[in-house]
């Protein structure tokens, strides 16, 4: 333990999850969705076009390496194997939450040269809801932004986790006038993401008419950060407390569906266990127009650049001959591929 509280649960909190534990007990819905098999596909695999725009720069593929966390030491190892990595493989990187940069001045574990390894990287700077309403106001948000370069920022809902956590942020009076106001102000583009219970449509309708950028739904199925809170808590009652929550969320196959459905023409991204490329192919097809990873590349991150850039490289071989195998030659013609 160090005399930083920030920084030792965010340690906590990576053990927790490179351990395998706080996984959701609801499914995130995939293993339901079913592509029709094409057996005569009238394509060439390697000319399948996986790119897709986003905030105003062209990806290879689809993917974005979602938000993780870590105190410093490890944090900005990890940042920079994702950093480089996506350079390398041409996808987008979201950094893990910047708190305790914003309060303490300094970059605690983000590697300021992030834009330097990643230059042509859609960059998504990150800090929590709840802060917004804690004096964390619109200079100190254009200052994690300016901390990275980044070409947007992502603001977290992660109420579950704020009232498992034994030292969380429980008052949320105002955090949606708080967060309208940032998005009116900030001057670069605000995305809202879960962190694992998932969007519903009417949340997600009232982001967009905030002015919100692209919306994450995160849903349930992957990590769940109630459950991880409890593994950290020391009382009984707080892990009892923790473990109701085991199944709590809307499941992420469905919240793309019903945010699609609200939404649609927002920017979606689905996230929240997607497992492999075939996971990725199926949240496409839903309604997403990217697809985040975050628990499924950890342990690659925490290895080497060339680890994550292999996790990558076998997720986006699987994407491709799910287009391949759907007569898919482009994510459009994917988003309309036939399902069983």
């Amino acid at each position: 333990m160090t005399d930083d509280p920030i920084r030792d649960r965010k340690d906590q909190h990576l053990d927790v999850v490179l351990a395998g534990r706080g996984r959701h007990a609801t499914d995130a819905g995939f293993d339901s969705v079913r592509f029709v098999h094409e057996a005569l596909p009238d394509l060439g695999y390697d000319k399948i076009d996986l790119g897709v725009d986003f905030l105003g720069r062209r990806l290879k593929a689809p993917l974005l390496i979602s938000s993780m966390t870590g105190g410093p030491a490890r944090a900005e190892a990890i940042n920079r194997h994702l950093a480089e990595a996506a350079q390398a493989l041409g996808i987008a990187l979201a950094v893990g939450s910047q708190r305790g940069a914003a309060q303490s001045g300094v970059a605690g574990g983000l590697d300021t040269a992030l834009r330097d390894r990643a230059p042509d990287t859609p960059l998504l700077a990150n800090i929590g809801a709840a802060q917004l309403t804690q004096g964390f106001g619109v200079d100190q948000a254009r200052g994690i932004v300016e901390m990275i370069d980044a070409d947007a920022l992502i603001v977290h809902l992660n109420p579950l986790q704020e009232a498992c956590q034994p030292e969380g942020d429980r008052d949320w009076w105002g955090v949606g006038a708080a967060l309208e106001a940032l998005v009116g102000s900030l001057g670069v583009p605000v995305v809202v993401k879960e962190t694992g219970a998932g969007l519903s449509a009417a949340t997600a309708q009232r982001l967009v008419d905030m002015g919100v950028a692209a919306l994450d739904v995160a849903g349930a199925g992957g990590s769940n950060w109630g459950l991880i809170e409890g593994e950290r808590a020391t009382r009984a009652s707080d892990k009892a407390h923790a473990l109701a929550f085991a199944d709590w969320g809307i499941p992420t196959a469905q919240a793309i569906v019903e945010v699609r459905a609200a939404c649609p023409e927002a920017v979606l991204i689905g996230s929240g266990g997607v497992r492999d490329g075939v996971d990725a192919a199926k949240a496409i097809r839903l309604g997403a127009d990217l697809v985040g990873q975050a628990t499924g590349v950890l342990a690659a991150a925490t290895v080497s650049t060339a680890a994550v850039i292999e996790h990558f490289q076998i997720v986006i071989q699987q994407l491709r001959t799910v287009c391949f195998c759907t007569g898919s030659a482009n994510l459009t013609a994917l988003r309309q591929a036939r399902l069983q």
